[in-house]
């Protein structure tokens, strides 16, 4: 089950260690090709987006982990995979996320982020023990819910693909979202990331919603758009903003 923060992690979090890791990110030879690009990364990513209120550094690291995974940028996940541990995430939740975001990006991204972070994991000591089971007891479903989601699917394409409607019901729904070393709230945090990540917002609507029915706030929601635009670009976050915009006036009726 998911570990909760300690005090002391969160007084860590609130200094500037976690913004120093953060900026080990960054290689040297950034500042050596593109000043300017150096200047942007240190002052305003790092400086000020990672130091953003809205968002705690965790979710940030989280979020973070998410797009690298999402676009498959293998050489920069060891040391998100580094920021993320000292920044609270647990190796149980971030095992969790790739497994999870395997049935969202594609088995070739989450087996090239295993690749890249069992070497950091080696370094820190987890081991298999201290990583989630295959087959843990799930936590509770919402019956009423996944009724209504499993007869959308259904009727609209049960005659397209009922291999598809069948896995997204038993595998997806009835088991991977039923897992307890993440939680619900952080299954949706990651799954919208990485559609944002993907350029995908036209499944967005439907995750959205699920992860502020999970916890997610308006105001992190936002944070989330606004930390992403430096990691997978302008133009992909601004694909996601009228979704974010319909989702957040419909919730608002």
């Amino acid at each position: 089950m998911k570990k909760y923060i300690t005090a002391s992690a969160l007084a860590f979090m609130t200094t500037g260690a976690a913004a120093q890791d953060v900026s080990t990110t960054i290689p040297d030879a950034v500042g050596k090709v593109a000043p300017a690009l150096q200047d942007y990364s240190s002052k305003d990513l790092i400086g000020t987006v990672w130091k953003g209120e809205e968002l705690s550094t965790r979710d940030r690291a989280l979020v973070t982990f998410a797009a690298m995974m999402t676009m498959h940028q293998t050489e920069e996940l060891a040391a998100f995979t580094a920021v993320a541990l000292d920044a609270g995430v647990e190796p149980a939740e971030l095992a969790e996320t790739i497994t999870h975001l395997a049935f969202y990006t594609g088995w070739g991204n989450a087996t090239a982020a295993a690749t890249a972070m069992e070497p950091v994991f080696a370094e820190r000591g987890v081991t298999a023990e201290n990583l989630p089971s295959p087959d843990p007891e799930l936590l509770p479903l919402d019956e009423e819910a996944e009724a209504a989601r499993q007869e959308l699917v259904s009727t609209n394409y049960g005659n397209v693909s009922q291999g598809v409607v069948d896995n997204t019901q038993q595998l997806l729904f009835l088991d991977l979202w039923l897992r307890p070393d993440l939680e619900p709230r952080d299954r949706s945090l990651v799954t919208v990331a990485a559609l944002i990540a993907s350029g995908q917002p036209d499944q967005m609507s439907f995750h959205l919603n699920k992860a502020m029915d999970n916890g997610l706030t308006q105001e992190e929601a936002g944070a989330v758009l606004a930390h992403l635009a430096f990691y997978t670009g302008w133009p992909k976050v601004f694909s996601a903003m009228p979704v974010a915009k319909d989702v957040f006036e419909s919730r608002e009726g």
